[in-house]
Order: C-alpha cells, then structure tokens, then sequence
C-alpha cells in the first residue's frame, strides 16, 4: 500500500509553504492540487509525478469531492506516495477531514502537514493582528457559505456578542446576508471591516469600511473571491501596519521612476 499526505500549501506566497509540505511535494509519485495552490510549488515535483488538478470555482466543481477521495485511494492502493496540495491548511475548511475518513475506511495510512492558513496570514500581510492585547482576546474562523439551506446554522449571536475578531472565509457573495445577520445580533454597525483580495499575493489589495458601509465599498471597488474578510476593532490597525503592499507599492513606484 502507499500513502497519502493531506498537505496544506499555505496562502499564496509560495515561500510560506512548510518544509514538510515541500518534502511531501518533491516525494509524491502523485499530486492531487486544488484552484488556489501556487502554480509554482508544482515546479518542485518529480519529473515523472502526475499531477491532476481539482479546482474549484464558486458553483463549479472540476471534480467532485467523491472522485478526489477515489482518486486519494486508488493511487495509495496502487502502493504510490500521494500528495493532497490545498490551499491554507487541510483542516480549516479545506474538506481534509472527509478525504481522511476516506482513507481511514479503505484501511490506508495518511499524515495531516499543517499548513499556513490564509486567516491569520492575510491579515498579517494587509497588517491586521487577529489578536492585540487592547483590543482582541479572541478571535474565530468562520465559512461565509453553507451545504444548501444550512446557511442559517451559524450562530450569528454568539460570534457577534461573544467574538473579538471574525476570520470569514468564502464570504463575499454572502456579504450583506452576514452584516446583516452581524448587526442583528448585536455588533455595532460601526465596527471596521476588512476583505482582504488575494491575501500574501503580488496581487493583493485590502478594501476596508464598516458593517453599515462595506457592501456599498465592495460594489464600487468590484472586489470579488478570494477574498478574506476581516472583522473587528483590530481592522483598524490596517492603515499603519499595512507592510506588505506598502512595500510592493513602493518597490513599483521606485522601478518605475528609474526607468
């Protein structure tokens, strides 16, 4: 039999890949990678490794995740080392606990390499702390969408009254439906926002507003998935910790002016 690493590829920026997660890349005879894998962490993959691609789109699945556990067995019966490649981390939202209890079913041995999710490191790069000792002794990791009608089952009161910081992931269609259910249930229609684009990419870009403000931002802006959104006092760190596109603003604008 072979094996099978569920392997988190971290956010976007290559270089925050795990060296676990490399060595699980540079071994695999098989590599299954998901939309938001860097393209450029294939690079490292053996020449002969297959490399099969199961993107998803909002409302649009390359493969079904049925076929992805199937294809997770098929190749570890057939004795190969199998890489699973997702983006951020296997186990925050990225479905690696039902590939696991495929392989657990079929009698397969699998290893979990962590990876960095894009929760806490897009926010790190628009210069937002989940946590700050002012302003934020908790924070939680939320979906922005649901199975069909589950949408519902979020306990909106508890993270609204109970929360410091939100991390929402897949949000952005749903982001009125969330503000909306956020400011019901008691969080003030002030509090700051973030989505952060393309977090830790070249092509990052943070907009930011209120709950009562940032869907009209959103619109104007056309910001679109992926994007992380942020909610929380700590948000307004944004504009003096803002590092990294800073420094890609400033980076473009000296190599333009010496041109």
């Amino acid at each position: 039999m072979g094996k099978v690493y569920l392997v988190g590829a971290g956010p976007g920026d290559p270089d925050l890949i795990t060296l676990k997660g490399l060595k699980a890349i540079q071994q695999a005879d098989v590599i299954l990678y998901d939309r938001l894998v860097n393209k450029e962490l294939l690079k490292y993959a053996k020449a002969d490794a297959d490399l099969i691609y199961c993107g998803k789109l909002p409302g649009y699945h390359t493969l079904k995740q049925e076929t992805i556990n199937n294809f997770l067995v098929k190749f570890a019966k057939k004795g190969k080392a199998v890489t699973r490649l997702k983006g951020g981390d296997p186990f925050v939202f990225g479905r690696g606990g039902e590939e696991a209890e495929a392989l657990i079913k079929n009698g397969l041995a699998f290893e979990v390499v962590p990876g960095i999710t894009s929760g806490i490191a897009a926010a790190a790069y628009a210069g937002i702390p989940v946590t700050h000792r002012d302003y934020s002794a908790s924070f939680a990791f939320v979906t922005g969408h649901r199975k069909g009608s589950e949408q519902d089952s979020i306990k909106w009161e508890n993270l609204a009254k109970g929360v410091d910081t939100l991390a929402i992931y897949m949000g952005v269609r749903n982001l009125p439906y969330i503000c909306e259910q956020l400011i019901k249930h008691g969080k003030d229609p002030y509090t700051p926002i973030a989505l952060v684009h393309w977090g830790t990419c070249k092509a990052q870009r943070t907009i930011t507003g209120t709950l009562a403000s940032i869907n009209d931002i959103v619109k104007e802006k056309k910001v679109e998935n992926p994007s992380m959104i942020i909610v929380g006092e700590v948000v307004r760190f944004h504009d003096k910790l803002n590092w990294f596109e800073k420094s890609a603003y400033e980076y473009y604008a000296c190599a333009k002016e010496a041109y």
